[in-house]
């Protein structure tokens, strides 16, 4: 029974590097569009300073935890491989992408890391040590796995499924199986635990490919002049059915213009007719001072 368990735990391991090998190597065709390019503008570096720093955190604990070989494996490759994404990004970013790429780097692999394992070692010996860092790496991968909610978001909005590929949503899915039971068969809840939510956000994702893969897309754009001058009129004419008596003057300037310049000419000369009006007035007005 006990080889048993251990064959199993030793080939759920084995297809979790497999799967999360392959996760790892997703961003391919991203990078290729990218060196053919020959810029990195439009694109983000954080997914891949998060993803190397999710590597550190898990070699630092299996390295605590010992008898972790196969997650020391995956990581130490998914280290690399970040690495080589990131100088790639770096050396084909714009200056302000790679000084904030920088930054990043900085803040969350350098000083971020740096402070977590200096406050472990000094403030933590032995399976509190282990205890501390496995919480740190089950909040982190949490916040991790509930990150694709807002492409998620962007999806149903959209009604386009463009920025979230099917392949990937199914390997980070079926990653989160391997690495749920290989937790569950080592007795460690800090690799297990996460992976439930990565297993029910990857089978979400799934179920929104399925059904927005065939959906006409919905592109949020400004209004052309035509169709706003469309709207204007058939607002006019809305109106019109509401209050024909008021806007009547308005429709038929929209609509013919020799009516517009005879109306424009009769309200110029009633205007005259009224500052005539008006002088004569003052001028009675006058006289009849005069006369008192």
């Amino acid at each position: 029974m006990a080889v048993h368990h251990h064959y199993l735990t030793l080939a759920f391991g084995l297809l979790g590097n497999i799967v999360s090998f392959m996760v790892f190597l997703a961003p391919i065709p991203t990078f290729h569009k990218i060196y053919k390019k020959k810029s990195a503008e439009g694109f983000q570096s954080l997914p891949y300073v998060v993803a190397l720093l999710s590597c550190m955190l898990w070699i630092y604990y299996a390295l605590l935890k010992k008898d972790a070989l196969l997650l020391i494996t995956i990581n130490s490759v998914g280290c690399v491989i970040e690495t080589i994404y990131l100088a790639l990004f770096l050396f084909y970013a714009p200056k302000k992408a790679r000084i904030q790429t920088v930054k990043l780097l900085l803040m969350l692999n350098v000083v971020g890391y740096g402070l977590m394992l200096v406050l472990t070692v000094l403030l933590a010996k032995g399976e509190k040590r282990l205890q501390a860092v496995g919480w740190i790496c089950l909040v982190f991968n949490l916040s991790v796995f509930a990150a694709p909610l807002c492409i998620m978001r962007q999806v149903i909005r959209t009604k386009s499924v463009e920025f979230m590929p099917f392949p990937l949503s199914f390997f980070l899915t079926l990653g989160a199986v391997m690495w749920f039971f290989y937790g569950l068969l080592i007795k460690d809840y800090n690799i297990a635990f996460p992976n439930i939510l990565g297993f029910i956000f990857g089978i979400a994702q799934m179920a929104l490919y399925i059904v927005y893969k065939n959906a006409k897309k919905t592109i949020l754009q400004e209004p052309k002049l035509q169709e706003l001058s469309d709207h204007v009129i058939d607002v006019v004419k809305i109106s019109t059915l509401v209050c024909p008596a008021e806007l009547n003057t308005v429709v038929l300037q929209a609509t013919n213009a020799e009516s517009t310049t005879g109306n424009d000419n009769k309200i110029t000369n009633e205007n005259i007719v009224e500052n005539h009006q008006v002088k004569e007035k003052i001028e009675e007005t006058k006289d009849g001072s005069a006369q008192v």
